[in-house]
This record gives structure tokens, sequence and C-alpha cells, in this order.
């Protein structure tokens, strides 16, 4: 096998990765998107510690920022998932898991043990999943 014919197939089988890959991140954040979405209030009060500057400065509820944040994950979630501007929605992803991150799972101030390791996993799985999404905005 030439250098040129083990290119081809590195490529295609990048590509066969990429197409599998991309539906597997996305469904995440299509499916908690959708329920922040629909259900905004069960996260509004988690959300609120980090939004609060934000949502004082610009007049808008918790609730609001909740949904907006889920829509645009489900849209960028979507996206992703269908290899539609990847990049771009990977970057939406990112910036979207930030503010989730810090108000769904914030273990510092959590005093229970078995509560501190739980959300410490959970914020752990979570930067987890920002970094998969940083490789894929650099693919």
């Amino acid at each position: 096998m030439t250098r040129s014919d083990r290119s081809h197939v590195a490529g295609a089988v990048a590509n066969i990765v990429r197409g599998v890959a991309r539906p597997m991140l996305g469904a995440m954040f299509v499916y908690g998107g959708l329920d922040a979405a629909r259900h905004p209030e069960s996260k509004a009060a988690k959300a609120e510690p980090v939004i609060a500057p934000i949502a004082a400065e610009l007049g808008a509820e918790a609730t609001d920022w909740v949904r907006c944040n889920g829509i645009a994950q489900v849209t960028a979630g979507l996206t992703l998932a269908l290899g539609k501007l990847p990049r771009l929605s990977a970057v939406v992803l990112a910036g979207s898991l930030v503010p989730t991150t810090l108000a769904g799972h914030r273990f510092w101030e959590e005093d229970d043990a078995a509560k501190r390791s739980a959300q410490t996993i959970q914020f752990l799985k979570y930067v987890s999943m920002l970094g998969g999404l940083l490789l894929a905005a650099a693919d």
C-alpha cells in the first residue's frame, strides 16, 4: 500500500468516525435542550446564581435565559448531528455548556460528602463533553 493509499484510507476512516461521533455528541444536547426549552422553570432556580448579573442588566427572567439556552442547544445539537456547520455548532454548544455546567453542578457548594461526590462526577462529565466539543470545533 502506497503512502497515498494509506492517506485515502485514513481520510475515509476519519469521515466514518465523524459521521458516527457527531450524532452521538449532539444527541445529549437535543434531549437536554428540549427539556430546558419546554420546562425552564425546573432549572431556573439553579441557573439564578450564574445568570443573575446578566439577567439584571438585560431585564430578562431566569426562565427566559434557560429557555433560550435550551433552544440554542437543540438547534446546535441537531446541526452538529446532521453535520451541518459542525464547527459553528460545536462552538455554540461549548458556549452553552459553560453556564449549564456552572449552574447545574456546583459541587463546591455541597456540604454532604455523597452529594458533593455525585455533583463532582456530573461536573467532570460536562467538562469531558466540553473537551469533545472543542475537538469537534477544531476538526
